[in-house]
Order: structure tokens, then sequence, then C-alpha cells
């Protein structure tokens, strides 16, 4: 049977104040690498929600688990994306913003 509690929430990384002296020892290409690894995690967790969903209605198909409980995955799965969404939205709103400053 399937944990009808089982979550695995988008984890928020501390944000990692730079050296003291104004300069980091991360190059570009590291923030880079790492500000990607985030967003594959997040995804990642996103694309595990919605399977979750996919198996709880299998469950329930089965008569394994209630309905408030595939509702209640569903909607976590459905808050997740929508997150996802707006994320998106506001990082390709920067993008288009950057390109228009004048340099």
């Amino acid at each position: 049977m399937i944990n009808p509690m089982t979550f695995n929430p988008v984890q928020l990384q501390t944000v990692k104040p730079a050296e003291s002296n104004g300069l980091s020892t991360s190059s570009p290409s590291d923030i880079t690498k790492t500000f990607g690894d985030f967003l594959q995690k997040a995804l990642d967790g996103v694309s595990a929600q919605e399977q979750n969903v996919h198996t709880m209605n299998d469950q329930y198909m089965l008569g394994n688990v209630d309905v408030s409980q595939v509702m209640v995955a569903s909607q976590q799965a459905e808050l997740s994306l929508q997150l996802t969404s707006q994320i998106r939205d506001k990082v390709i709103e920067a993008y288009q913003e950057i390109m228009r400053m004048q340099i």
C-alpha cells in the first residue's frame, strides 16, 4: 500500500553569502552549474509528484487508497506545476528585460 502522506516538496536551499572581501571563489561556470542542478532537482520533484498522483490513481482503482488521499496528492502536484509555470514565466520575463537593456 502507498503511504498517502508521501510528499516530496521542492526543497529551498539557503543562499551562501560571498566572502567578506567581496570576491567569490566560485567561477561563473560553477555558479551556473549549481543553479542548473537546483533547477533540475526542482523539476525532478514536480515530476515525482506527478508520478505519485498516477500511482495513487492506480491504487484507488484497486481499492487500496481513499479518494481523499488521491485528491490531496492531485492538488499537491497541481500546485507544484502552477508554481513551476509561474517561475518559468518570471525567468522569461527577466531574460526579456535583460535583452532590452542598452549597453
